[in-house]
This record gives C-alpha cells, structure tokens and sequence, in this order.
C-alpha cells in the first residue's frame, strides 16, 4: 500500500472513531453537568477537523510535480501539522477561558452525573487504541502528521485520565469546583501540547531535519570510498519524509572527468547505503586543494564531531 493510501485509510479511522468519542462526551458532558467531559469532548472535535485536514493533504501531497511546484506537494504535510497545531491551541485557549468562567461564577455548582466517569473511562480506551494505531503508522511512513496527531491523541489519554481523577475527587470530596479546576488544567496541557507540536513542524519549513545525526552518518559514508576527500558543505533538508542531501568532495585534480564522475557516483551510493528514504543526492566535485572556506551554507566534519 503506498503512503498517501496509508495516510487516507488512517485518517478516516481516526476520523470516524474521534467522531463517536467526541459525540459521547459532548452529549453526556451536558447531560451529566460536567465542564471537563464536555471540554475533553471538544478536544476530542478538534481531532476529528484534523483528520478531515489529513485526508485533504494526503490527496494534496499526491499529486506529481508541476512547473510551479518542481519537487511535488510533499511539504502540505508540514503546512496541515501547522494547521492541526493551529487548531489545537485554539481549541485549548476557548477551554480555558469557559473554565475561568466556571471557576469564578456565582451560579449554584452541581456535582456531575456518576454517568460521566463511565464515558470517560470509554474515551480512555478508545484513544489509546486510536493512538497506538497512528502511531505505529506514522512511524512506518515517516509521517509527521500522523505522528503529530498520535502525540495528540496521547495527550487526550492524559487529559481524560485527568478528567476521570478530577471527577473522582469531586464525588469523595462533594466540591463541584473541582470538576472546573480539572478543566482548567486540562486546557493549560491542551495549549502546550499545539505550542510543541508548532515549534516541531518548523522544522521541515525551515528546510532542516529532526535528526541531526544523518551529518555523522553522510560522512562515514563517504569516508568508505577511499579517492572522494574532504566532504564539505554539506547540506540536508526534507521534503515530506525524504531526504535531499547535497555536498561538496575534493579528488585528484589530475584524474578524468569520468573518473571524477565514477567517484562521485560511488559517493552517492554509499550515501544511499547507509541512510533510509533518500531521495536525492547532488555530489559537487572540486580538485583538491581549491577548497572555498567562505561559504556561508552547509557544515563541515568538524562540525559535527
């Protein structure tokens, strides 16, 4: 199964199962008199536009390359996690502010419907399972949004386990507030959980890589063809979950353009050999000794040792 079909199958399973948890929690929520199951329940809303907007950017990102967009549509996978982080801030913040409001009301607070534990627990089991799932299928296509959205999910397992303690000490202690305290907390957790997740996704924008140590992996791999000297200006950025590696090697500056082309060739190979979804590698070849030391992109060995 290719990834855009992997990320569209999971992202309507997260679609439907978010649907009915979020359903669950909203009903009983106003029903039970609970501010924190209703705010966990629109949490869990804002997971279901989030699996709308994977869906859309699966068939984005699947389109072939075009005149304006000469490397494809690989990075709407970055543009929706900002989105989704978007989307989660603003869901934490409207939480925030309603349970401000419970806390300092003057209205009469009732202790919730006992009913509301017995959604909440639902909810815990039923996330798990969902992210469990994304997860495990993000990381198999190296996908940040769905590894983002299962980091999610994770905190909507932490969140309803807040609501379930929170709910907990309101029946043994016969105080309503704490319910809006539960809530409270939860939306501060929320609001962190989509700064995290922003911050993360700059990454990819910013045409840079998670995972610093593919520098250390590129120049061993060089050093395993014995004619291809001093790599240098080295260069790596991501494109949806693949790499575009560009540097710079010195050869004898007496041997042939072939010769210098097969040396190159072998460069990117072992390259290729040693680190995983690489899509690219542009090897430029200098005669040694013409090193330029005034570049202003790229690392050098030194660099990373």
């Amino acid at each position: 199964m290719s990834r855009e079909k992997i990320l569209i199958k999971t992202s309507w399973i997260s679609t439907i199962g978010n649907a009915v948890l979020s359903a669950s929690k909203i009903v009983i929520g106003l029903w039970a008199g609970s501010l924190a199951v209703l705010g966990d329940g629109i949490d869990s809303a804002t997971d279901v536009v989030i699996s709308i907007v994977m869906i859309f950017t699966a068939r984005v990102i699947s389109r072939p390359p075009s005149k304006k967009y000469v490397f494809g549509y690989e990075k709407a996978e970055g543009i929706a996690t900002k989105i989704l982080s978007l989307v989660i801030f603003y869901a934490g913040v409207q939480m925030l502010l309603s349970a401000i409001g419970s806390i300092f009301s003057n209205e009469t607070k009732e202790i919730p419907s006992s009913i509301a534990i017995y959604v909440t627990l639902f909810s815990i089991a039923g996330k798990l399972l969902l992210a469990s799932y994304q997860y495990k299928q993000g990381k198999k296509i190296n996908s940040s949004l769905l590894t983002a959205n299962a980091v999610n999910m994770r905190n909507d397992v932490v969140i309803s386990s807040g609501v379930l303690l929170g709910l907990i000490f309101t029946f043994i202690f016969k105080l309503p507030i704490l319910d809006s305290i539960t809530g409270l907390i939860i939306s501060l957790f929320i609001i962190k959980s989509s700064v995290n997740i922003f911050i993360d996704s700059n990454v990819e924008l910013m045409d840079g890589v998670k995972d610093v140590n593919v520098y250390n992996k590129i120049f061993k791999a060089v050093e395993q063809v014995p004619s291809a000297g001093n790599p240098h200006r080295v260069r790596s950025r991501m494109i949806g979950n693949l790499y575009l590696i560009t540097l710079d090697i010195e050869v004898d500056p007496k041997i042939t353009i072939t010769q210098a082309h097969e040396i190159a060739d072998s460069v990117e190979k072992s390259i290729k050999g040693s680190i995983d979804n690489v899509y690219d590698i542009l090897v430029h070849v200098e005669p040694a000794g013409k090193c330029q030391t005034d570049e202003r992109f790229g690392i050098d060995k030194g660099m990373v040792e």
